[in-house]
């Protein structure tokens, strides 16, 4: 049994202690926002790219870190460059998503490489990827498959291609 002096002592701790627990603050996915979230399907067992626009309304600045889905056996965070005429493709860490601004992944620059998925994706299919931020939070996000020829999430001329 605590004594009642023992209490009353301790008393400012424990306030403090609550005060420091409900103000804890959010995750970097609770800031995250995205939109326009589309995946490119290519023929065969080609890799898909995955691109989507993510806006953080948080006063800190975030970073996507990753991804991962049930439908590929892998998702890796890469970012297309050209240098000298030659276009090349390299694995990034992370993607900076600055403190109440915006970071797109598109085709030309950062995007999700989607390997080997698990059964066939056609155009009009929806994946789920699962976002993984830099503080290990997740935003599980739903992609919007797309025809090879497409070059945005709501690209008419290859719907139209496609007879959807």
């Amino acid at each position: 049994m605590i004594c009642r002096r023992h209490a009353i002592r301790c008393m400012p701790l424990l306030v403090a202690g609550l005060l420091l627990a409900g103000g804890a603050q959010a995750t970097e996915a609770e800031h995250i926002r995205a939109s326009q979230a589309w995946l490119r399907v290519l023929p065969g067992d080609l890799p898909a790219g995955a691109y989507v626009t993510l806006e953080n309304s948080g006063d800190q600045p975030a970073s996507l870190r990753g991804a991962s889905s049930a439908s590929y056996t892998s998702v890796m965070l890469h970012k297309s460059s050209t240098e000298g005429g030659m276009g090349r493709m390299s694995i990034v860490e992370d993607l900076p998503i600055p403190a109440h601004g915006k970071a797109a992944l598109a085709p030309g620059g950062y995007h999700l490489m989607l390997m080997k998925a698990a059964a066939p994706v056609k155009p009009g299919d929806k994946v789920k990827l699962i976002l993984r931020f830099g503080d290990g939070s997740t935003l599980a996000t739903d992609f919007l498959a797309r025809p090879a020829n497409a070059s945005g999430p709501d690209d008419a001329a290859a719907a139209q291609d496609h007879g959807h």
